[in-house]
């Protein structure tokens, strides 16, 4: 099997059985490497658009007249990706940082993929939380005030949290 396709594959099975899949951030040639960058850019990706949704700047997003869904979309998909590949690089740097003075002999590019995997959860709960907070709840989750205001808003919040 090819290392693209074992390092796709292994994206899923993160989930089911992450020892294996950070044990194998070890192998260090270049053909892996090279094969791992596009499947944690892509949840890094996912997860930075979940983490866009849920700030507070997304819940106001339909205030704005000049907003609307496909703007809303367009919006999380550009905003997230910033987020996500900042977050990707600059946290990723941190760890990185604060490895290296705990003693690690571990490399920036191990560092940013230790957290590309340790963020699948919040990438995951785009598919999870987010169809149902929006069958749920429609376009109020991207408004103040409304159908979002009150219980369901915080059980939705917490099952964000959770992931």
């Amino acid at each position: 099997m090819s290392p693209d396709r074992q390092w796709w594959l292994r994206v899923p099975a993160v989930f089911l059985s992450p020892g294996s899949v950070f044990a194998a951030l070890r192998n260090e040639e270049q053909g892996d490497l090279d094969a791992r960058q596009e499947p944690l850019l892509a949840l890094v990706y996912l997860a930075g658009i979940a983490a866009v949704l849920a700030t507070s700047t997304a819940g106001t997003l339909l205030d704005d007249a000049e907003y609307d869904s496909l703007l809303v979309v367009v919006w999380a998909v550009i905003a997230g990706g910033i987020y996500g590949l900042a977050g990707y690089f600059i946290i990723g740097g941190a760890l990185y940082l604060g490895a290296r003075g705990l003693g690690s002999l571990g490399t920036y590019r191990r560092a940013r993929h230790i957290l590309g995997l340790a963020v699948a959860p919040l990438a995951l709960s785009l598919f999870l939380v987010w169809p149902l907070e929006l069958a749920a709840l429609g376009s109020d989750v991207f408004r103040t005030g409304g159908s979002d205001d009150g219980a369901a808003d915080l059980v939705f919040d917490g099952l964000e949290l959770g992931f």
